[in-house]
């Protein structure tokens, strides 16, 4: 179970242009355990620089995830190119510190788009490829915040809610055709997407009962270990990786 056989596996992983973030660090171990990587992000970022640095050779697509057609091609040419789609991990989003009454429609509506419909596309765009292989595994990004309100931003929490909500009922939907989906809930991560320095990173272990944040490495072992067999029975999850933040 540590150490999952991915050997022939396809897997998507979205938002992976972040040489430093999550979507990187769970490309580079799925290729480390044998999987084919498709890495996809917004053009511009590391994308390409860790498809080539991966294990077993990658490649890098470019990917807005709050585009239904950009999907549509996606699938259409790992299709084309791989046969289809064995894991997708939904792990694009973006972040806005802002309550409610400092959140504007559009800002609230960007954050929506991404981080709920853009994990809604990817499940619709792989569903039928995963059906038509007779299974796969599907991991959606949520957060601590999709798990508690209190002290969380508005919008963000709004959006991590929502994808518990579809995990579940995609999980239900699709457990018949063998496709398993299941939600991760990191709490806090040393990524890029932290703000504020060193500084700001100190000040947020404070609230941590392990005192420290956690790695997107650490993420990438419980994504390694959902989209191999060990875990062939869980489907509906949502697992908390966040040191006991929420507990």
């Amino acid at each position: 179970m540590d150490h999952p056989n991915l050997d022939g596996k396809i897997a998507v992983v979205t938002g992976a242009g972040s040489y430093t973030g999550q979507g990187a660090a769970e490309a580079r171990l799925l290729a480390s355990r044998g999987a084919t990587v498709i890495v996809t992000d917004l053009p511009g970022g590391d994308g390409e620089k860790v498809a080539t640095e991966l294990a077993l050779p990658g490649r890098f697509l470019p990917l807005d995830v709050t585009d239904e057609a950009a999907w549509s091609e996606l699938m259409a040419t790992v299709r084309a190119d791989h046969g289809g789609v064995d894991i997708l991990v939904n792990n694009a989003g973006v972040w806005l510190h802002a309550g409610l009454a400092d959140t504007s429609p559009e800002q609230y509506r960007r954050v929506v788009e991404v981080n709920q419909t853009g994990v809604y596309l990817g499940m619709y765009a792989v569903a039928p490829l995963m059906r038509e292989a007779g299974g796969g595994s599907i991991i959606n990004t949520c957060s601590t915040a999709g798990l508690k309100g209190g002290g969380m931003p508005f919008a963000y929490a709004a959006s991590k809610w929502a994808v518990r909500g579809m995990t579940r009922t995609a999980a239900w939907e699709l457990a018949a055709d063998g496709i398993r989906v299941n939600a991760i809930c990191p709490g806090v991560i040393d990524t890029p997407m932290i703000e504020g320095g060193a500084e700001n990173r100190a000040r947020l272990a404070g609230f941590i009962p392990s005192g420290r944040l956690g790695t997107p490495e650490e993420i990438a072992e419980l994504v390694v270990f959902l989209a191999g067999d060990g875990s062939r029975y869980i489907s509906g999850a949502e697992i908390a990786i966040d040191a006991a933040f929420t507990a």
